[in-house]
């Protein structure tokens, strides 16, 4: 048994928003094993000792909208690469997002089981992985990325890539089938245009209502989820109506949509951020005139879709959304936020409440016993200043994952 203590720590429990007076957390074979205020309990051999000198300990994060494949912008160079090299390329970005605290992440389109089994198994170091494999589009939707004049049809899609396209129920069900047999905890569901698709409209609806029932009754049957790419109110209100779980982005919903994600009970990934340094970048991105445009439509009324949201009480969850090189300003989301969230609030959307999303709720995201030590030793109060948690070169002491000290 391996056994770790901290000691003289501000334990900081999301569930509550609280931050208690110093105490002490005790973890045995990777799992929190006790917690207390006060003087903590005498140890034995082989027990390491961490002392946390009045930093605060809390769970490790958790973005639920990331795509670790992506790691360039280039398209033209991603098409000279191997597998093999995207996979490395990736595993490379899973570290860094580990080291800036993010435990656990949820892939919503391109890793694959290969790759959450070398997180898993400790052949690369990186966060917990939960994937959805590759997210369906129809012919022309977001995840349709051919030019105009490319005629062709790929016959298997085997490559490593986002998306896969799917036409009519027979091809949705198949293709979820598929993801759910390569071992995908979710389907993400492509219904609206993108930013990065420069042929669709933002409002446009992608997929009718039937094929969008088909994903999600073969999600129920593998006790699994759908999740959907989604802007506008119309393919919004269309998928939560079908029985979708969660809605990625939302940045155009109204109050029509915000009542039925409180009905259905589900949950809404906004990534401000993925907006905010796409237009930093600007023409600089490589993204088409026609796509700046629609990145201005999406930036300019995120924040207000965020606060309409949470004013209503609806499940929110973190995600960043950044691909290539603005992986970096993955913590940035929380600034973003904190205009109009309280720090507690966000935090939990961080950790408790996207650990309910990903059916992890007790394992991870809370300091309660039996859940998984993933842990961050942070300097400062994050109730008190997002900075501690925006600024690991500063404030990141230590990131604790199964018990482990990275």
């Amino acid at each position: 048994m391996t056994r770790l203590l901290i000691t003289h720590a501000h334990l900081l429990h999301p569930e509550t928003g609280t931050r208690t007076e110093p105490g002490w957390l005790e973890v045995a074979d990777g799992r929190i094993a006790e917690t207390g205020t006060g003087r903590p309990p005498a140890v034995g051999d082989g027990v390491r000792v961490v002392d946390a000198a009045g930093a605060t300990v809390l769970p490790g994060l958790i973005d639920a909208h990331v795509h670790l494949l992506v790691t360039t912008l280039d398209l033209a160079a991603v098409a000279n690469w191997t597998p093999g090299y995207l996979t490395v390329r990736a595993l490379a970005e899973a570290e860094r997002m580990l080291r800036r605290g993010f435990t656990t992440v949820r892939d919503v389109g391109g890793a694959d089981h290969g790759m959450a089994r070398a997180l898993d198994e400790g052949l690369a170091l990186g966060p917990r992985l939960i994937h959805g494999g590759k997210a369906l589009s129809q012919t022309g939707g977001h995840g349709d990325l051919r030019p105009l004049g490319h005629d062709s049809h790929a016959c298997c899609q085997s490559r490593p890539d986002f998306g896969r396209i799917a036409d009519g129920v027979d091809a949705v069900r198949a293709a979820a089938r598929d993801e759910f047999r390569k071992g995908a905890a979710h389907l993400k569901v492509l219904l609206s245009g993108g930013v990065a698709s420069p042929h669709d409209e933002i409002a446009a609806v992608q997929y009718s209502e039937e094929e969008i029932r088909a994903a999600v009754e073969e999600a129920d049957n593998h006790n699994r989820y759908v999740t959907v790419h989604a802007y506008h109110p119309r393919a919004v209100d269309r998928a939560l109506r079908a029985g979708v779980r969660c809605v990625e982005h939302g940045n155009l919903i109204d109050d029509g949509s915000v009542r039925l994600l409180l009905e259905r009970d589900a949950f809404l990934v906004p990534t401000l951020v993925a907006y905010e340094q796409t237009a930093r970048l600007g023409a600089g991105s490589g993204l088409p005139e026609a796509s700046l445009r629609k990145l201005t439509e999406v930036r300019d009324h995120g924040l207000a879709a965020l606060e309409r949201a949470h004013r209503a009480g609806v499940n929110l969850v973190y995600g960043s959304d950044l691909l290539g090189p603005l992986h970096p300003a993955q913590l940035e989301e929380f600034t973003l936020r904190a205009q109009v969230q309280p720090a507690a609030d966000i935090i939990r959307s961080a950790t408790t409440t996207a650990a309910r999303l990903l059916r992890m709720e007790g394992e991870i995201g809370t300091l309660a016993p039996g859940a998984h030590a993933d842990l961050l030793v942070v300097d400062g109060d994050p109730l008190a200043d997002l900075v501690v948690l925006t600024r690991p070169d500063k404030h990141l002491k230590h990131v604790i994952k199964a018990g482990s000290v990275i």
